[in-house]
């Protein structure tokens, strides 16, 4: 953060003694901005009223040209909203000189307003420059050091959507300090309670080169708790689509999170940047062929996750195509034409040599066994075209033989047949699975049918993989990945078929992957989406957890993570932090009441085993409480969370119950430690850490 305040400029807050309509605005920097503000939401306004006059009857041919006209027109409108209490801009650029001849909108000493969108008046100049244009570009990255032709960078302090202070930085003055705005580090600690809300104004340099990376580079951002990792994501996809819009209009973008409440948690971040086309899923969505009413345990999960499953999956597909045994007799007219048994098994060779996919090689299939019988046509003296091929693939004799060589395959009932089968598991993994893991995958009762199979969503992937393996996945130009870190590698391929043809974002923690079969290493992670070329960036300045949290929750990471860099966090409050011993469920209660004297959400996050001890403590002493999920209000702040649902999740206030049941409640230390270490990173503003057990040693 490169800013340092203008002794003549100071941060002006809410209840500055300045006038809010200065009798001589030219002489109040201050209500000047305001008047821009003012002039430029009244230019919104017409641009959306310009876009709602809009008549269409004359200008559609018929009634589907209409409706698609329509529906554009709606989301336009939706667009150009004017959210109440979202700053409209943010920031303003004063350029020494002209912009460059890519910046094409400014002159020389010309003053550029950074916003959220783009925003013209009645003559179509520029009244607020959308963050993602290249003349935005210094508003993140200027220096003192590098100044890029800026003279002064200002920002601005909203209170609700009113603008109330501003803070300038002279970016000329090259031998002085750099310091950290006030401004920018009030947004940045402001509560985050709530939806998520965009970071546009207080996009740092680093998360700034992410962001404005090019579409056709796939990236992987390694974030620890707080640094922004999420909020980059939604901001590159963003960027793209201002960059790339007809090219992503055409191929399509994917954020993909890892469960509903995370999806719901962000989703108001791209409409506020007046992006509303993205498309959100979590993996399960992706795959959902078939319904999932089943679980696995552990072991078989692991298996079903391997990405050893893909070749079981390709050896059992492939073993439907059988060797052909007798010659194939067309006739037409009174003549016969007879393709050899030899020459259609040398067909099929080459089709399974090409490694096609199983459903165009059959497509194929006939139109090889029409070619040979065209060869002979030419070689009698005929004279064939591409109709007669076409014929002789439809003949009744060419048919039967495709569906006897290469008969048509159901993903379901593969993946049903390899998983309650015994022997047709073995005879296709042999040499990739062991006979033990065999044995975990096997269903112990399997169900007569695919339809009244319990799936599971391991093997819903499965059936995803098998489908791929049948006809390939269509492709989007950009995909989202987030929370990675807790995906099996056969997951990884399902959101890897979804962007063959295009670029990737991949987000995740390796310190928090807490599923049994959670990342090791994003090189790793990286090849099974087929992205092994992918920029692995770190980031470590924290902007959420507060200074003393993360520096204690940081003392596990030797222990989940030892290659992992800690996060520093940015904060300048420290937030407010305790451990202390307690004797009773009661004592944890109490801690809750003392932490319901703040302002804000409160989270209390206990080992699953102990939720049902302390909801009961918290009835018998009176304290109302939601579970994870349930929207806070006023009368009702404090939400009882169990670990195993804590990920993703953020409270004002964290009361973490009995930090050694945490670890104590998974299969294994390292999983129980990955466990607490998200338990203890969820707190915006202040943790009290309660324990009457000895604190894990990993903590000391």
């Amino acid at each position: 953060m490169n800013a340092a305040p203008r002794p003549a400029a100071d941060p002006h807050p809410a209840d500055d003694r300045r006038p809010a309509a200065d009798p001589h605005p030219a002489t109040d920097p201050l209500a000047r901005e305001r008047a821009h503000l003012a002039a430029s939401r009244a230019a919104l306004r017409a641009m959306r009223e310009d876009v709602e006059s809009l008549d269409i009857r004359d200008v559609t041919a018929n009634w589907v040209n209409a409706e698609v006209l329509q529906g554009q027109i709606d989301e336009r409108i939706k667009a150009l909203a004017d959210l109440a209490h979202t700053p409209l801009f943010f920031g303003r650029l004063d350029f020494l000189h002209a912009p460059g001849a890519e910046q094409a909108e400014g002159g020389e000493g010309e003053q550029f307003y950074i916003g959220r969108r783009h925003v013209h008046d009645a003559d179509g100049d520029p009244m607020v420059i959308d963050w993602r244009a290249p003349v935005s570009q210094p508003f993140y990255r200027a220096s003192k050091k590098d100044p890029m032709d800026v003279a002064l960078r200002r920002r601005f302090g909203y209170t609700g959507g009113d603008l109330t202070a501003y803070e300038d930085e002279d970016l000329t003055d090259a031998a002085g300090a750099e310091q950290t705005s006030r401004l920018l580090q009030q947004e940045i600690e402001r509560p985050r309670v709530g939806p998520m809300r965009d970071i546009v104004a207080t996009i740092q340099p680093e998360q700034d080169e992410i962001v404005r990376g090019g579409l056709a580079g796939s990236v992987c951002v390694q974030g620890g708790p707080g640094t922004g990792k999420t909020a980059v994501g939604l901001h590159r996809v963003a960027y793209l689509l201002y960059a790339h819009r007809e090219r992503l209009a055409r191929t399509g973008t994917l954020v993909i999170g890892p469960n509903r409440s995370f999806l719901h948690y962000i989703e108001q971040v791209l409409p506020a940047l007046g992006e509303l086309e993205v498309r959100q899923a979590t993996v399960d969505d992706l795959v959902a062929h078939v319904e999932v009413r089943g679980t696995d345990d552990a072991a078989a999960a692991l298996v079903k996750g391997d990405a050893r499953m893909a070749e079981v999956l390709r050896r059992a597909l492939r073993s439907h195509v059988t060797p052909p045994t007798e010659a194939v007799v067309v006739v037409r007219g009174s003549r016969r034409w007879r393709v050899p048994a030899y020459e259609l098994d040398d067909i099929v060779r080459e089709l399974l040599e090409r490694g096609m996919r199983y459903g165009a090689a059959r497509e194929a299939l006939p139109q090889r066994i029409a070619h040979a019988v065209l060869v002979q046509m030419e070689r009698s003296g005929e004279a064939p075209d591409d109709r007669v091929q076409d014929a002789v693939a439809r003949n009744a004799a060419v048919k039967a033989a495709v569906k006897a060589i290469w008969p048509q395959v159901d993903p379901a009932k593969l993946v049903h047949r390899l998983l309650s089968d015994a022997d047709f598991l073995a005879a296709h993994a042999e040499g990739v699975l062991t006979a033990e893991e065999q044995k975990a995958v096997l269903w112990a009762k399997p169900a007569r049918t695919p339809k009244s199979t319990k799936w599971s969503a391991a093997d819903a992937v499965l059936i995803d993989e098998a489908a791929d393996l049948v006809s390939r996945t269509h492709s989007l130009g950009h995909v989202v990945l987030d929370e990675a870190q807790d995906l099996s590698p056969m997951q990884y391929r399902a959101v890897g078929r979804r962007c063959t043809t295009g670029s990737v974002t991949v987000l995740g923690d390796l310190a928090q992957g807490t599923t049994p079969w959670a990342t090791r290493s994003w090189a790793e992670a990286l090849a099974h989406l087929g992205k092994d070329d992918a920029v692995v960036e770190e980031l470590t300045a924290g902007f959420r957890v507060p200074r003393d949290v993360i520096a204690y929750a940081s003392r596990l990471l030797p222990h989940i993570a030892p290659g992992l860099a800690p996060v520093t966090s940015v904060r300048e409050n420290p937030g407010a932090f305790s451990v202390r011993p307690v004797a009773s469920a009661a004592d944890v209660v109490a801690a809750c009441a003392e932490a319901l004297r703040h302002e804000g959400s409160i989270g209390l996050i206990a080992a699953d085993a102990r939720v049902p001890a302390l909801a009961e403590a918290l009835a018998e002493a009176g304290m109302a409480y939601l579970s994870p999920g349930e929207e806070t209000t006023a009368d009702s702040r404090l939400t009882l969370v169990p670990a195993s649902l804590a990920k993703g999740l953020e409270y004002d206030y964290v009361v973490l119950d009995e930090p050694a049941a945490v670890v104590d409640g998974e299969p294994d230390e390292r999983t129980g430690l990955r466990r607490l270490y998200v338990a203890l990173t969820r707190a915006v503003s202040g943790l009290t850490v309660c324990h009457a057990s000895p604190l894990p040693p990993q903590l000391a």
